[in-house]
């Protein structure tokens, strides 16, 4: 048999042998200039993992733009952006796949500068093994423990501590001692069940495959057979079964099967399931995939699911074994880091992701925010970029999730923002909150209908935004006014009024702002409730709040009425001098002048409130309220 009989059994075999390989997931940590992405590139020069062209573009760009005099330039091989070559900094989550004989990698290397922090959280959110590493110069630094306590918020259970760079402190062994030493006392409380120190030298190759001649001293592993051989505990088969549910397939009226990836343990046909949420039970009829039916499936295979008995599941649902089942609440606390420019806003409405679910959530209470330099915890209001806080959260509906410490899969979320569509945020659940359990709607025999009925109205909510000074108070006093003379419900909910006494604890920052007006909704859905037309005049500068407020109440209860007056007419009518104050500065966050107003896209009435008297304008109202059958 020749050579290119045997090409094609020779492929088979060897794709046979990379099935069976395990894969290790591990990522490169540390502060800035520790030599991650040169660690790395060592790793794969020296294990003959490139290719010739990438040695050839190697060799050719650490002449041109390398930090290392013309010689090679490791870390070229993972900072692959324009900007991290130009700058030599690494900015954004490099990953690379390579495989020994042993076993199969993916690696992240991540970046150490602190502005990056949610670019390695991303890059820690799926990895086995962290590389911490230590510039043997500086020892333990902040960014070292930064990265630490994210790598152990994360669920990383296994750390090698890198101390690198050992060629430029005489690989002195006192040096390596002391800065384990060090690692070790901070990170005790971290949870970590191994960490590993290894004394090396990504750019001169000490210990990263063989051992080195210059720590005779040392005793340990090297880092490629550690990565090799360090047992990973795999224990999502041994999990209690969880699927969230991707996609109900319906090809046609015969078969009805939810598909999803299998987050944990397994499940086989004939075996008992629940939807958590309803409690609604069946049994596995058949378990379909592409290649045809299991008998059995396991974690990580993506799968079709055919049940015994019709009952409700959508996308979004879970479908568990009947044993150990996952808790469904509409609150719980979680870890929360938070990854966008604009802080968070305790209160506001963003959408939370979990699984292939998705619900509105809010952050009810911020209790504290964790310095992840000393691991105190201090009180705040926000979170800015990078930050991370202990909060409780609030949903529309209740979701199905397990504490992330039990199941990674099945309990962590990304909060996006509703208006931008920006991940905002990534969290990671500790428990359900069961004061929800404690609470239940009473039932009562006089309802909304009711009451409007009996005063010959409909029940709304008409919300006045625009500037300070835009005129939409005069006008809803004006309204006010003729609803009263007509003989109709009505109560008046003014911004300033309120805020002598609901509202009274409350300043004029953003968050407060946003529990303001949450504050406010939420009266005015009472006053609704009662069957009355309540007149709602605030700033309420936010479209998230708006929205928020727009939400609560039923589909066409909510009117949203923007009364349109330039900056410029506001700042010459300024009757309580405010604006005088803030051009001076002795105002702060005062909309208009150095806190934003976001103009209403898609409000049901716009008011001329620079050239419209008041009165007119409240007639422009109660013609609408009686097209549409409001009155």
């Amino acid at each position: 048999m020749n050579a290119l009989d045997q090409t094609p059994a020779s492929i088979d075999a060897y794709l046979k042998d990379q099935e069976q390989k395990t894969l290790l997931r591990f990522i490169t940590c540390g502060s800035v200039d520790d030599g991650k992405s040169t660690l790395i590139g060592r790793l794969l020069w020296d294990s003959k993992l490139l290719f010739e062209d990438q040695l050839a573009t190697l060799t050719s760009e650490s002449k041109r733009i390398g930090t290392q005099g013309g010689e090679i330039d490791y870390a070229l091989l993972l900072d692959g952006l324009q900007a991290e070559r130009e700058q030599g900094i690494t900015i954004d989550v490099a990953y690379r796949f390579f495989a020994t004989d042993k076993r199969k990698f993916i690696v992240a290397d991540t970046p150490g500068h602190e502005q990056y922090t949610r670019n390695m959280v991303t890059g820690a959110s799926t990895a086995d093994v962290a590389i911490i590493l230590i510039d043997a110069r500086k020892g333990v630094l902040t960014q070292t423990q930064r990265h630490s306590f994210l790598a152990s918020l994360i669920g990383i259970k296994h750390v090698v501590v890198a101390i690198n760079k050992m060629d430029l402190v005489d690989y002195d062994e006192q040096t390596f001692n002391s800065i384990v030493a060090s690692y070790i006392d901070f990170a005790k409380d971290l949870g970590f069940e191994s960490i590993t120190p290894i004394p090396l030298s990504a750019l001169q190759g000490d210990n990263v495959i063989e051992p080195s001649e210059n720590t005779s001293w040392y005793n340990g592993p090297q880092l490629l057979p550690f990565l090799e051989t360090v047992e990973v505990v795999k224990d999502t088969l041994d999990k209690p079964f969880r699927m969230p549910v991707q996609w109900v397939n319906r090809p046609n009226l015969d078969f009805r099967g939810f598909s999803g990836t299998i987050a944990s343990g397994r499940i086989s046909v004939g075996d008992g399931v629940v939807e958590p949420r309803s409690g609604h039970q069946s049994k596995i009829k058949e378990i379909v995939t592409f290649d045809g039916n299991l008998d059995t499936a396991i974690a990580g295979q993506a799968v079709t699911l055919t049940l015994e008995d019709e009952i409700d599941i959508s996308r979004g649902d879970m479908i568990s074994g009947l044993q150990h089942r996952p808790s469904s609440a509409d609150q719980f606390e979680a870890k929360l880091i938070w990854m966008s420019e604009e802080e968070l806003l305790p209160n506001r409405n963003y959408i939370i992701k979990l699984g292939s679910a998705s619900a509105q959530a809010r952050v009810t209470s911020l209790k504290h925010k964790i310095n992840v330099n000393t691991l105190e915890h201090t009180a705040a209001k926000t979170l800015s970029l990078n930050e991370i806080g202990v909060c409780n959260f609030a949903l529309d509906k209740a979701l199905s999730f397990d504490p992330y410490e039990e199941n990674r899969q099945t309990g962590s979320f990304i909060l996006i923002d509703r208006f931008t569509n920006a991940t905002v945020g990534a969290g990671v659940i500790d428990f359900a909150l069961r004061r929800a359990d404690n609470i239940h709607w009473q039932a009562v025999d006089i309802d909304k209908k009711s009451r409007s009925e009996q005063k010959s109205q409909k029940a709304a909510v008409l919300w006045f935004t625009g500037l300070s000074g835009s005129g939409k108070s005069t006008i809803a006093n004006q309204l006010e006014k003729k609803l009263h003379a007509m003989g109709k419900h009505t109560y008046l909910l003014d911004g300033d009024n309120v805020r002598h006494g609901l509202n009274k604890d409350l300043g004029f920052t953003d968050a407060d702002r946003v529990e303001n007006i949450r504050r406010v909704g939420e009266t005015a859905k009472l006053f609704t409730d009662a069957g009355l037309i309540t007149l709602v005049s605030f700033i309420s500068p936010f479209r998230s709040e708006r929205q928020m407020a727009r939400g609560l109440l039923a589909e066409g209860e909510f009117l949203e009425i923007y009364v349109d007056t330039p900056l410029s007419v506001c700042e010459e009518r300024d009757i309580k001098g405010l604006y005088a104050k803030a051009r001076a500065g002795e105002i702060k966050n005062f909309t208009g002048i150095d806190s934003d107003y976001e103009v209403p896209e898609n409000a049901e009435l716009i008011l001329d409130g620079a050239n419209l008297p008041p009165e007119d304008a409240a007639d422009q109202v109660i013609e609408y309220l009686k097209k549409h059958d409001f009155i």
